[in-house]
């Protein structure tokens, strides 16, 4: 494998048996068969293809900010898009930004070309490609509010410029999940406005996040999407289960609708408390939650 690997990249950015602890902000998971790290656009469709050529099972990561990765880890090839793959460009009042790049970096470099719409995402602790996939809400704004184009590697190795309209988005969700696409860069749609009033909602969002959710600790952001009808975190706490911990895992205390890893906390250990939520949940609302965070990994 490492020598398939080395044909297309070279060996300081192949790892083998790599920690996902490493990887994921929940900072938990198992070794990764192969961990690679790409910085380029033929990088990552010569890879895909030779994998998948090999049958060689194949997982696309950014950031890792909402990955609760399995504590026996991932078999087959990692493929991290991340800081190697964040260069970007602007034209007028769009701006084009390939998937690595975080959002908080993309959302200071626009403040910086007083040009507002990105507000709501830059305390979105992620990478552009996992926030169009998840398609990214934060205060009343989403991705699909300023997509204008996303280019994306296809299942059958082509790679395509499609429309924000045509991407499906939907709550926590999007085409490049069904069609199981890999986001290579992201066209934003965006209008010049007052830097100064763009930096302050900046500030006033990155306050509200500070001191209502636990952003200190590890974890995979909201771990349950919104129920219809409700809050989640609202439900959870209802329940009486604000602080609750099993193990190393643990409902925060800050905000209930948060799983944290509170002491050297397993895939297993977090799993288990999220079952245990969802069932006193339900029971007590008749409300089924779902998980937003993503849980990877062989089970």
């Amino acid at each position: 494998m490492i020598e398939i690997l080395s044909a297309f990249l070279p060996k300081d950015r192949i790892y083998e048996m790599e920690s996902m602890k490493r990887h994921t902000s929940f900072r938990i998971g198992g070794p990764a068969d192969y961990l690679v790290e790409v910085q380029s656009e033929l990088e990552i469709k010569n890879l895909v293809t030779a994998l998948k050529t090999k049958g060689v099972p194949i997982f696309v990561m950014g950031n890792g900010t909402n990955l609760l990765v399995s504590d026996k880890g991932i078999r087959g090839v990692v493929i991290k898009i991340g800081s190697g793959f964040s260069e970007f460009h602007f034209e007028g009042e769009t701006v084009y930004a390939q998937s690595g790049m975080l959002l908080s970096t993309l959302a200071k470099r626009i403040l910086e070309q007083s040009l507002e719409g990105f507000e709501f995402a830059s305390g979105i602790p992620g990478s552009i490609g996992g926030a169009i996939t998840m398609n990214a809400g934060a205060y009343g704004g989403e991705m699909k509010d300023i997509v204008k184009s996303v280019r994306v590697l296809k299942q059958d190795g082509a790679i395509e410029e499609i429309p924000g309209e045509e991407m499906d988005f939907a709550y926590r969700n999007s085409k490049v999940i069904s069609e199981q696409l890999v986001v290579l860069g992201v066209t934003f749609r965006l209008k010049k406005g007052n830097k100064e009033e763009i930096q302050d909602k900046m500030q006033d969002y990155t306050n509200k996040r500070n001191t209502k959710q636990p952003v200190s600790a590890a974890s995979a952001g909201s771990t349950f999407k919104r129920p219809e009808g409700y809050f989640a975190g609202k439900l959870i706490d209802d329940s009486g289960l604000r602080g609750v911990c099993h193990r190393g895992a643990q409902v925060s205390d800050l905000h209930c609708g948060f799983v944290i890893n509170r002491d050297n906390a397993t895939c297993q250990d977090i799993v288990e408390l999220i079952s245990f939520i969802k069932k006193t949940v339900y029971d007590k609302f008749g409300v089924c939650l779902e998980e937003e965070v993503k849980i990877v990994g062989e089970k």
